[in-house]
This record gives C-alpha cells, sequence and structure tokens, in this order.
C-alpha cells in the first residue's frame, strides 16, 4: 500500500466527489491501485484556489469509470473523509510539504510535478501534513475555545493518540465535523436563521450530520447542517426535512403550526454557507427525505409539549 495526494478542484468537469469518489484517468491506475485500503490527503490546484491541503479520507476500491475508456473511480471508504480543522498551506517558510515538489537546489519545482492529479506521498510528509490541518489538541482547542479564562487544566493535556487512530476515532472526528460545519454556518441556525450565544459566548447551535455515519454518512461539511438543539432533535427524527429547491420541509401532521411559525425562517428556505462548496449535497438531502422524512415513530415526549 502507499499513500498519495490526490488533486482536486470544485466544479471539477470529472465526477470527482472527495468524500465518496475520485475520477482519474489510467496515467494513474497503478499507483491508485497501490493506494486501496490506504489514506490520501486532498489538494486544491494553484490555479483553483488557495486551499492547498484540504483533507484526508481512505480508498476502498478502484473500478473502471462506467461507460467511459480510460478513466477509473476511486471509491472511498464510508466514513473515512475528514475536512482538515484549518487548510495547510502549500509552502511553510518558502519550503514545499513533499519533498518531491522540491528541486536539489532547494528551490520549489514549476510545473511538472506540481501539476500531477495523483502524487505517491511518503509516511512522514503524510503525517506532517495531516498532523497540521488535524493537530492532535483539537479536542483540548475546542474545550479552550469558551472557557472563561481560555485555558485548560494541566491534567487535561492532550494524549498523544497515533495519528490512523486519530482519524478512526469517533470522538475526534465528532469534534473536527462540530467545527467545521458551524464555523461553515457562521455558528447560524441553518432553518431558523438564528445565531444564539449562551452567558459564557458558546454557541448554542450544534453540527447535524445529514446522512448518519451508521448510514454510510460522511463527516463532510456537506453532509452537515448547522441546527438549534430542537430542530436538529426535529431533523433527526424526520419531522424535518429539505426540498430540491432548498425549502423546509415539514411533517405538519405531526408538528403543530404555532411550532412551524416560531422555528423556521421566514420564507421557509434553507440559510446556507457562505462559500458554496459548504453547501448540503443534494444527494444527501435525497437521502435524507427518502429514508428518514416522516418515516420516524414519535415516542416520549417532544420539544413543545
Amino acid at each position: 500500500m502507499v499513500k498519495l495526494v490526490l488533486l482536486h478542484k470544485a466544479g471539477s468537469i470529472y465526477e470527482d466527489e472527495p468524500d465518496r469518489v475520485y475520477d482519474f484517468p489510467r496515467a494513474y491506475l497503478k499507483a491508485v491501485r497501490e493506494a486501496v485500503g490506504d489514506w490520501v490527503v486532498y489538494y486544491e490546484p494553484v490555479k483553483a484556489g488557495p486551499r492547498g491541503y484540504f483533507a484526508v479520507a481512505k480508498i476502498a476500491q478502484v473500478i473502471p469509470k462506467p461507460r467511459v475508456e480510460g478513466r477509473f473511480l476511486a471509491l472511498i471508504e464510508a466514513g473515512s473523509f475528514l475536512p482538515f480543522d484549518h487548510e495547510v498551506p502549500r509552502l511553510v517558510g518558502g519550503r514545499a510539504w513533499e519533498a518531491g515538489l522540491m528541486t536539489q537546489t532547494g528551490q520549489v519545482k514549476k510545473g511538472g510535478a506540481q501539476q500531477l492529479a495523483v502524487r505517491r506521498l511518503p509516511e512522514a510528509e503524510f503525517a506532517a501534513i495531516v498532523g497540521a490541518g488535524l493537530p492532535v489538541d483539537l479536542p483540548e482547542r475546542e474545550a479552550r475555545r469558551y472557557s472563561a479564562t481560555g485555558e485548560i487544566d494541566e491534567g487535561a493535556a492532550p494524549f498523544e493518540r497515533p495519528l490512523i487512530e486519530r482519524l478512526t476515532s469517533r470522538a475526534y472526528r465528532d469534534i473536527a465535523f462540530r467545527r467545521k460545519v458551524r464555523e461553515a454556518y457562521d455558528y447560524r441556525c441553518a432553518i431558523s436563521g438564528l445565531r444564539l450565544r449562551n452567558g459564557g459566548g458558546r454557541p448554542e447551535v450544534q453540527a447535524a450530520h445529514i446522512r448518519p455515519v451508521e448510514h454510510r454518512g460522511s463527516d463532510s461539511v456537506r453532509n452537515g447542517l448547522a441546527l438549534s438543539g430542537t430542530l436538529h432533535w426535529m431533523f433527526d427524527r424526520g419531522l424535518l426535512s429539505v426540498a430540491e429547491d432548498w425549502t423546509v420541509l415539514v411533517s405538519r401532521n405531526k408538528v403543530p403550526g404555532e411550532v412551524v411559525d416560531r422555528l423556521i425562517l421566514p420564507g421557509g428556505k434553507l440559510w446556507r454557507p457562505k462559500d458554496e462548496r459548504d453547501w448540503p449535497h443534494p444527494e444527501n438531502l435525497r437521502w435524507h427525505r427518502e429514508n428518514v422524512f416522516g418515516q420516524r415513530l414519535l415516542d416520549g415526549p417532544t420539544p413543545w409539549n
């Protein structure tokens, strides 16, 4: 097995969706096949934007692309995709993270290697890039962000969890997902439009998976919605969903009209992130409409009772 860098840009003409599939030509088939079962890092080409390295995922399988000669699809292992907490710049101190992008005289190579859509990535360079984008102390940073002093107890020092163990830890991934989704939505509820904080400045909004992880949903921001606690509860129980035109759907035989009037943004449309790359993926919303909306029985009291 081998680790790779995969170039990806939003709006690509190819069928790329980083948390699901990577579309590539035959020229890279050998390298991608070698990476099956191993991890890859996504990288935004210079001409596509400023992000640099922005996410990590694991390749599960490689198949020929149906009805397209000479192209192949790398299928991403369900639940493995994780966006970096912050994008890792291409250069640090004038040097590239990848030794293969540097000349023997210490200059960054122009064109050529930088333009390869697939690049092999040594273990040490993979660890350095992912460690920069997903720091080991991410849980402590999140706890410190809203503490009164901005500090945490000495006893809560970060546990030096090995990199791959960190990438597969549900607790760590939940924190990373929550940070990215709430930031993308500017800490505003996508359904009510409200941006509330408690007395300590902590955002009240939560991060909801559209397609749950246990049903092959990913930790991509495009599989997330920032929702208040009540609306998160309602969304998970199929009382709410989102139509193709971003209209908020309501199971009106289960939700009183006065609740709808109080909780949903006037106009009834979903509030979306400023960056279109973070908008909910239509396929995730379709899955929720077809598999959750209106299909759950309510047991026990509801938030409005």
